[in-house]
């Protein structure tokens, strides 16, 4: 009945256990892209709520003046573009959650499971302050609070918005797909 199954009978004809711990150990690529995203989502959400709390009426230097902890509400994109079109921005996010929602399908990819599920925490971050924050449903502000000199503050998703986009661009230069597959010279 083994035999059948392509095992083979004999003891010392089997890979040593050892050897399959790492395989049996590594995520699947969508449970890996599944978990970042809801951990940066978390830590996003978490991280706004401690601000919101702690930042009201002060600000905080953390490393002098190249980092400050300064809470503030962004209706636009960076620097505060934008701000009469927080519609837009709101349909956006909901198109990109669906776009990246859509791709995960295919993961078969360990770095394309970080990029995408990073960026899906990120983007799912800020889309939750479009629709849950004042002044009202789907026009709502951004909450931000790391403010570096010369530079607009920002969020925890905004950082891992641009290190999805960091990830994404390393794996096309390594060309390696969705599915994990590499691009073969021709």
């Amino acid at each position: 009945m083994q035999a059948a199954r392509g095992a083979s009978l004999n003891p010392s004809d089997q890979p040593d256990r050892a050897d399959d711990l790492p395989a049996r150990r590594r995520l699947h690529p969508r449970v890996l892209f599944a978990a970042v995203a809801l951990v940066a989502y978390a830590l996003d959400l978490a991280s706004k709520q401690w601000a919101l709390a702690e930042l009201a009426d002060r600000d905080v230097p953390v490393l002098g003046d190249w980092l400050t902890l300064h809470l503030t509400f962004n209706p636009g994109a960076a620097f505060s573009t934008g701000t009469e079109f927080t519609i837009v921005f709101t349909c956006l996010a909901m198109v990109a959650v669906v776009v990246v929602l859509w791709l995960s399908r295919r993961l078969g990819s360990t770095g394309w499971a970080l990029a995408l599920g990073i960026l899906l925490g990120g983007v799912s971050g800020n889309l939750t302050d479009r629709i849950v924050r004042q002044p009202e449903p789907l026009h709502g502000h951004v909450v931000d609070f790391l403010m570096l000199p010369n530079w607009p503050v920002f969020n925890l998703a905004d950082v891992c918005i641009n290190i999805a986009a960091g990830l994404i661009i390393l794996q096309t230069f390594r060309g390696v797909a969705l599915d994990g597959s590499r691009e073969t010279d021709t």
